[in-house]
C-alpha cells in the first residue's frame, strides 16, 4: 500500500506467531527481574533479528500495554521495561563518532509529554533505513519547538503526545500556519481533538516511518 509517494507502508515483513509469544516472555521476566540492561540486549537483538517495526509493534508495544502501574512493585517493572527498550532502541544501528544527517526529520514530544518511547523507536526505524533525524526529546515547549523549526528548517515533524492532557491540536494548527511549507505530523494516542486542515494522527509505526521517508510533497 502506497500511502505516501514512493514508500510502502508495510516496511518489514511480520514476525511468525510463534515467534512472537516467546520473544514476549523473554522481555517480561528481564523486566520483572528489573534488569533494564538484559531488556535492551534482547530488544537490540529483536530489532536486529525482526526489523524495528515489527520489534516495537508486535512486542514491545503489546507488552507495555499489559503493565498498567497496579501497585509499586507493578511500577518498578513497567520502568525497567521502558528504560530497557528505551537503550536497546537508541543503540540500534548507532556509530559513534558517524552519526547519520537528520535528512530534514526533526522529532519531539510534545510541551509537558514526557512519554515518548515512540519516537525513540521511530528514530530506531528511520536509521534501520540509513536516514538520520534531529531528536529532541520528551516535553519540548511549543516555543522550543518553533524556534527549533525555524532554525533547521527540517522538511518533516512528527510531535509525540501520549496523553490528552499534552495533545494540543490548536497548537499544531498553529505551528502549520507559522511553516506552511513544513509537514507537520501529530503521534501518539493523546491526539483526539480534531486536527484538520493537518494530516490525520500517525496510528503506526510503520506508517509514521513511511511518513518521514517520503519525499517532498507535490
Amino acid at each position: 500500500m502506497d500511502c505516501y509517494p514512493g514508500v510502502r507502508l508495510v516496511l518489514t515483513q511480520p514476525m511468525p506467531a510463534d515467534a512472537v509469544e516467546p520473544a514476549r516472555k523473554q522481555l517480561r521476566a528481564a523486566a520483572e527481574d528489573l534488569d533494564d540492561q538484559r531488556v535492551a540486549a534482547l530488544v537490540l537483538d529483536l530489532a536486529a533479528e525482526a526489523g524495528v517495526v515489527a520489534a516495537w509493534e508486535q512486542v514491545c508495544l503489546p507488552l507495555l500495554a499489559t503493565l498498567r502501574g497496579d501497585g509499586a512493585a507493578e511500577i518498578a517493572v513497567e520502568h525497567a521495561l521502558a528504560e530497557g527498550i528505551r537503550v536497546g532502541l537508541d543503540v540500534f544501528r548507532r556509530e559513534p563518532g558517524r552519526p547519520l544527517p537528520a535528512d530534514g526529520v526533526l522529532l519531539a514530544g510534545a510541551e509537558q509529554e514526557t512519554h515518548c518511547l515512540g519516537l525513540h523507536a521511530l528514530a530506531a526505524a528511520l536509521r534501520e533505513r540509513g536516514r538520520g533525524s534531529l531528536h529532541l526529546g520528551p516535553a519540548l515547549p511549543w516555543t522550543a519547538l518553533a524556534g527549533a523549526v525555524a532554525r533547521v528548517r527540517p522538511r518533516v515533524v512528527v510531535v509525540w503526545s501520549q496523553s490528552p492532557a499534552t495533545g494540543r491540536a490548536h497548537r499544531l494548527v498553529r505551528l502549520r500556519k507559522d511553516f506552511p511549507g513544513v509537514r507537520l505530523h501529530a503521534a501518539g494516542p493523546g491526539w483526539i481533538e480534531p486536527l484538520a486542515p493537518l494530516p490525520a494522527r500517525l496510528t503506526s509505526l510503520a506508517e509514521a516511518t513511511a511518513a518521514c521517508l517520503a519525499g517532498p510533497a507535490a
